[in-house]
């Protein structure tokens, strides 16, 4: 096949891989903490269908990545459910005491999903341009290509998380965490924000967030994660030692 012998299409795939391997660690780190709570035998069911469901997602966004971006709102409704995602991730333990085993595994995997098509659209963009570079007429084969053979690297980040986690448990805490300082920086990046921010003149004369409010947003979204889920397991805790509580 000709477009397998072009030297412009594979420098594309690899740039692609390198993007999906430098921006995907957060995706890596979501399905971690979704699938550590399954059975051994369900964890790579979960981290398996999780991911391909998250690359089928990534496929579907690549033809409006770039309109999504511009829709004013939509990263406030995506930073919203973000956090609700990082605090579900750290209480899910106290949540799932008599949930069915096949249960969790479908849980885990629509939670990966949703996460991964909330954090998406940034990565696409830079999937999409990478492809526009080197795929020719062939930018869609190019892009699935790419991700295609992304999915190891995925599988695998995700399998060395899980480890962690299970050696270290404040990892699960920083994990959840980031799904925070991702939703912060999201949410002050969203057009409909944008002029009530501290803004930065890029050279080019495009306005951009700055970058001590992008990181303080960060901080806040990571923390605002952090406290709700501790509010959580507090209640949860409450709850169970009230004797007053029915069953």
């Amino acid at each position: 096949m000709a477009l397998l012998q072009d030297p412009a299409f594979w420098l594309a795939v690899g740039q692609i891989i390198l993007i999906d391997i430098l921006l995907g660690g957060d995706n890596a780190i979501v399905i971690a903490l979704a699938c550590r709570g399954l059975p051994e035998h369900q964890r790579r069911q979960g981290i398996f269908w999780g991911t391909m469901g998250a690359i089928v997602i990534r496929i579907g966004l690549i033809g409006v990545a770039l309109t999504l971006l511009g829709i004013p709102f939509l990263k406030l409704v995506g930073a919203a459910l973000l956090v609700w995602i990082g605090v579900k991730l750290l209480t899910e333990e106290d949540d799932n005491h008599e949930v069915d085993a096949s249960e969790k595994l479908w849980g885990a995997i629509k939670t990966i999903v949703l996460a991964d098509l909330i954090m998406s659209v940034d990565n696409v963009i830079g999937v999409t341009a990478a492809a526009e570079a080197g795929g020719g007429d062939h930018k869609l084969t190019l892009v699935v290509f790419g991700l295609l053979v992304s999915i190891p690297v995925v599988v695998w980040g995700s399998t060395f998380v899980i480890r962690l986690m299970d050696k270290f448990p404040w990892v699960i805490i920083v994990g959840g965490m980031l799904m925070g300082w991702i939703a912060g920086t999201m949410a002050v990046t969203d057009p409909a924000v944008l002029g009530f921010v501290p803004i930065a003149e890029l050279p080019g004369g495009s306005p951009k967030v700055a970058n001590w409010f992008y990181q303080t947003s960060g901080v806040v979204g990571a923390a605002l994660v952090f406290l709700l889920s501790r509010i959580k397991k507090r209640y949860a805790s409450d709850k169970e030692t009230d004797p007053n509580t029915s069953p």
